[in-house]
């Protein structure tokens, strides 16, 4: 059995993609995604969280802040890369493992086990990245 606790925000961006699998997505086209970060672990914290929810959502936010209105294949962390929903779902789900590593989320976090980030590019259609802290 496993707890868990999901905070939710968006964030829109520009970009295009290198390849003939992606057809006219190779051009610039601009994104809005709504984001689902949900954090996992098997016992709650001494106060009975997975971990705190408005530090999670804050958290999330800020990563987010630095992905907004910009076109990502102007960003030097991206050059050479397809961010891709799957890709972009990593490169967030990287930065919330790094707080929960580091303390930012607080130290009831530091119980979490795992993080899947999801990327919803429609309501058909999303990506996620889950992984273990």
């Amino acid at each position: 059995m496993v707890y868990s606790l999901n905070v939710r925000d968006h964030f829109m961006i520009a970009h295009s993609f290198e390849g003939d699998a992606f057809g006219p997505a190779q051009r610039l086209h601009g994104a809005t995604y709504v984001v689902d970060a949900t954090f996992r672990r098997a016992e709650l914290d001494e106060n009975g969280l997975v971990v705190d929810i408005g530090l999670a959502g804050a958290r999330l936010k800020a990563i987010l802040a630095d992905l907004t209105y910009r076109n990502l294949d102007d960003e030097p962390a991206f050059a050479g890369k397809n961010t891709t929903t799957e890709f972009l779902a990593r490169t967030i789900f990287d930065r919330l493992t790094q707080s929960v590593r580091d303390g930012t989320l607080g130290d009831g976090a530091r119980g979490v086990t795992s993080i899947c980030v999801t990327l919803h590019e429609s309501h058909v259609a999303w990506g996620s990245y889950e992984g273990q802290v």
